[in-house]
């Protein structure tokens, strides 16, 4: 029998890297899955990827209440219900020093990133409780546990969803709903791309190979890397997990 068969996963931020792949390992192991995004195109590209048997899309700002509850609705018409949701939506924001950020674009990461995941907390677990139970994942960033110099907006939103998630795992706890965060170090993806030429424009390479410096295996990791351990927390396999904080940083926490 597969880990996930019967279960329904609504994946937020579902055509990027890390969505897309946890998307794969999820229909793998018998999930259907409702891949969540803004780009509609993108979105499509991911369903195909994933195999529209067991994927469908919905577009929808996960900051936007309506929206939100839209996706998980979106889900049990589609599916029957919803047992796993993975919030996994984010964006970098600008990366510059305090002072010269904008209120705007302080408050849009924090939108999204937080709001976005409160928001999907708020309308996914109602419908899980419904199910007899299940999991949520969140996905943080070793961002989450430490600072970093021009990424206010960015660190500040990742630490804010650890506590979102610590609050969720003790209300959820009776529902039989566990929650866990997932915190990636630099991952070969296109917001790492975003984030190494906003350091340093023209030379991205170079913050590539500063940030991979940091990193005690010498690497970025991959996509497949972080989505293995959604699964294992999307999975019975962490059946007495929950309030967890899942590095997944190449040792970079231990720095």
């Amino acid at each position: 029998m597969a880990k996930l068969d019967g279960r329904v996963a609504v994946i937020t931020g579902g055509s990027g890297g890390i969505g897309t792949a946890a998307a794969k390992r999820f229909v793998a192991e018998g999930a259907k899955v409702m891949l969540v995004d803004l780009d509609e195109k993108s979105l499509a590209r991911a369903v195909e990827s994933v195999g529209a048997a067991n994927a469908s899309a919905i577009r929808a700002d996960v900051s936007d209440p309506a929206d939100a509850e839209k996706y998980i609705r979106a889900a049990v018409e589609r599916f029957g219900g919803v047992d796993i949701l993975l919030a996994n939506a984010g964006i970098e924001g600008s990366f510059k020093p305090i002072v010269d950020l904008t209120v705007e674009a302080f408050d849009k990461v924090i939108a999204v990133n937080v709001r976005g995941v409160w928001l999907g907390l708020k309308y996914a677990i109602p419908e899980i409780a419904k199910r007899g139970g299940g999991s949520i994942v969140i996905t943080s960033s070793v961002a989450g546990i430490h600072g970093f110099v021009g990424g206010a907006p960015y660190v500040t939103s990742k630490h804010a969803v650890v506590g979102l998630m610590r609050t969720a795992a003790l209300e959820c706890a009776p529902l039989k709903i566990r929650v866990n965060t997932v915190n990636p170090a630099p991952i070969e993806t296109r917001m790492m791309r975003s984030i190494e030429e906003s350091l340093a424009p023209g030379h991205a390479g170079t913050a590539k190979e500063q940030f991979a410096s940091a990193v005690p295996l010498g690497r970025y990791g991959m996509p497949d890397e972080v989505a293995d351990i959604m699964l294992f927390l999307a999975s019975d396999d962490s059946r007495y997990c929950t309030g967890g904080v899942y590095m997944v940083d190449g040792g970079m926490s231990a720095t």
